[in-house]
């Protein structure tokens, strides 16, 4: 397994999503990097602050899981 890689904030080029059952505030964001075929996640409380990277495939095998779980 790939561990995240944390990047400091150069982001505001890439769109954010939010998921639409996210109502009070204690949710991530998640951004698609193409440059370095990342998922970007963030604190949507603290949109400033770290933003972890993980590798597309190993993202998508995450997202995957929690959809089985």
């Amino acid at each position: 397994m790939t561990s995240p890689r944390s990047a400091r904030r150069s982001d505001q080029q890439f769109r954010w999503i939010i998921s639409s059952s996210c109502n009070n505030g204690s949710c991530v964001a998640a951004a698609m990097n193409p440059e370095d075929d990342t998922v970007m996640v963030r604190d949507t409380k603290q949109s400033d602050g770290p933003i972890l990277r993980f590798k597309a495939d190993v993202w998508s095998d995450f997202v995957e899981k929690l959809k089985r779980a």
